[in-house]
């Protein structure tokens, strides 16, 4: 090893370097004439609403993509996630096998239809829902399993759905970061009973807000439509007419559809390049002491990122804590190496006794508490290891993605320094990492 003389290594930033790194990143959502043309389609064509032709052509290109038989456009993916349990008919008395390691929604949802959402903790290697948790939380109120697709990672759908199988539960895909994504050469969404997808500004395939769902099931379809559209009945529904449903508008607009075909014109190309770079970052992260990538599954056959990922053991670091290794990487590169999601059961959004509403019975309300849960590897990760990149900064060339293990490896070679600025730091300088 050189020593510190005969290095030429260039001072971290943090330590009063000048930045040696940089990414051309797109800003997000990208967008282009493509956009412009569809919106004016729409404004001129006066349909405004839903069931449009833009809603009718995304929908089936979706839902091909996704390997999905049926594909249904709803406003949000929140709204998606409510209306796949109310599809499968769970509420009151029930309880949903929820990941305590994803967006607060996954868990709102649950308390939305009144039932009770049962955490369990995440696989260490992929911070997915791990298959043994959610078997060892089965109880005989358990309905159904949600599973997430977290960042860059497929939850274990063969031993998920053999837990399923075998205790006779539904199982619901959040595929929210997924989109594209195959496990076993089926689109995320199209392996459980439901999948649900969101369109929010930040997802890889965006119209600012939206959402849909997927299923294989034609009646789960009906009850669906059904439930997205105030109750009406699809046309050529199977369903008999004596199961119209209660229900409010959860529909999209056509001017959405329009966005996200313009959209799904350069998907594809997207999806392929972020595969890539991560690649070029699984293999060269992979070789620098204390960075470990998270696990890639052979079932994963297509990968799409919401975000890359990867783990940072302090203990080989000197402990030099993760907090000041994605603060010092963040100002190396200028982007963000941020933190995950907080766990659920330390979320200051996930919060279910503050609605009045959701106090159906004291058992209930002292129930609801995500207090009552313990996830130590989700809250390690949290405060600890995991250090996540934005997909629009995977958008580029593998030359310029080789510079992010090239920066880790320079803050690996001023580690004591590093230790030292830490050390000199104000408490809570960076203040908490974001929700």
């Amino acid at each position: 090893m050189l020593s510190r003389d005969e290095q030429t290594t260039p001072t971290p930033v943090v330590l009063g370097g000048q930045v040696e790194s940089s990414i051309d990143s797109p800003d997000w959502p990208i967008w282009d004439q493509p956009e412009r043309d569809a919106l004016a389609r729409v404004l001129e064509s006066g349909w405004w609403a839903f069931e449009g032709p833009a809603e009718a052509e995304f929908e089936q290109r979706f839902a091909e993509l996704q390997t999905a038989r049926h594909g249904l456009c709803v406003a949000n993916g929140t709204v998606a996630l409510q209306l796949a349990l109310e599809a499968l008919d769970i509420g009151v008395g029930d309880e949903v096998i929820v990941p305590g390691f994803t967006w607060q929604a996954t868990a709102a949802t649950v308390v939305d239809v009144n039932a009770m959402p049962v955490l369990v903790d995440a696989d260490p290697e992929t911070y997915c829902p791990d298959p043994g948790g959610i078997e060892g939380a089965i109880t005989p109120r358990t309905k159904a399993i949600i599973v997430v697709h977290l960042y860059d990672s497929l939850s274990d759908m063969d031993r998920i759905l053999e837990i399923a199988a075998r205790h006779h539960l539904h199982v619901v895909e959040d595929c929210a970061h997924s989109h594209g994504s195959q496990w076993n050469g089926r689109g995320v969404g199209s392996v459980g009973d439901i999948g649900t997808f969101s369109f929010q500004s930040s997802k890889t395939l965006t119209a600012g807000e939206g959402g849909f769902v997927t299923t294989n099931d034609e009646v789960l379809f009906d009850r669906l439509y059904s439930l997205r559209n105030c109750g009406r009945r699809r046309k050529g529904a199977i369903t008999p007419a004596t199961h119209d449903v209660q229900s409010g508008n959860y529909r999209m607009t056509e001017w959405q559809s329009a966005i996200l075909l313009a959209q799904l014109e350069r998907f594809e190309e997207q999806m392929k390049t972020k595969e890539q770079n991560a690649a070029v970052l699984d293999s060269t992260l992979g070789r620098i002491p204390g960075i470990k990538p998270m696990r890639r599954d052979r079932q994963v056959t297509r990968r799409n990122l919401y975000g890359y990922v990867f783990r940072y053991v302090e203990e080989e670091w000197q402990g030099l804590s993760c907090r000041a290794f994605r603060k010092a990487m963040s100002d190396e590169m200028g982007f963000e190496f941020g933190a995950p999601y907080r766990p659920l059961n330390m979320s200051s959004l996930y919060r279910p006794q503050t609605k009045k509403r959701h106090h159906l019975s004291e058992q209930y309300w002292d129930a609801l508490d995500p207090g009552n849960y313990a996830l130590p590897v989700a809250e390690h990760a949290y405060r600890h290891e995991a250090v996540r990149v934005l997909h629009q900064n995977l958008l580029t060339n593998p030359r310029e993605i080789s510079q992010i293990p090239k920066a880790v490896q320079r803050l690996r070679g001023f580690l004591p320094e590093l230790l030292d600025w830490e050390r000199s730091l104000p408490e809570g300088e960076w203040g908490a990492p974001p929700e």
